[in-house]
């Protein structure tokens, strides 16, 4: 009987042995941060070349590049945590797994957000896609891929 299958026996007859505990919220908390603000770093210096800033700012009120950047890093911190407070387990095993499930994150935030979420803010059609669009999908899956890097060694740093 291997050690798997004692695990499951003392546990009681058809259960799985305990699974491991979450994080601790303030692990999961510091890897939404820390993830986010480097995946909204990098994809922000892609949006200012591509001078995206300008249209972020003006869900603000604003047209200033600088805002923008800011409000960016707003929203990519934010994103960041709503991933790694419930979902850390999906970015406790390997790097594979975490930069998957990164990529994957950020596509759907890509629909979430350029496709769905901000043209409706700036009473605009929503699902269009063109050129600008499928730069954008680059820009979301690049920011998802950092943050689900960058989250799980900062939730493999526990104390």
């Amino acid at each position: 009987m291997t050690a798997s299958h004692h695990a499951a026996s003392a546990n009681g007859p058809g259960t799985a042995p305990a699974a491991s505990t979450a994080p601790p919220i303030r692990q999961r908390v510091l890897a939404g941060f820390i993830g986010g603000l480097s995946g909204g770093v990098v994809f922000g210096a892609l949006m200012a070349v591509m001078g995206m800033l300008p249209m972020i700012a003006s869900l603000v009120g604003s047209s200033s590049v600088a805002v923008g950047f800011i409000v960016h890093l707003v929203i990519s911190v934010l994103i960041g945590l709503t991933l790694t407070i419930p979902g850390a387990g999906l970015l406790t095993g390997s790097l594979i797994k975490s930069a998957l499930v990164g990529l994957v994150y950020g596509a759907l935030w890509w629909v979430l957000g350029p496709l769905l979420i901000m043209p409706t803010m700036m009473s605009m059609p929503v699902l269009t896609l063109d050129g600008s669009s499928l730069m954008s999908l680059m820009g979301h899956m690049i920011y998802g891929l950092i943050l689900g890097l960058v989250a799980t060694l900062v939730l493999r740093r526990r104390r």
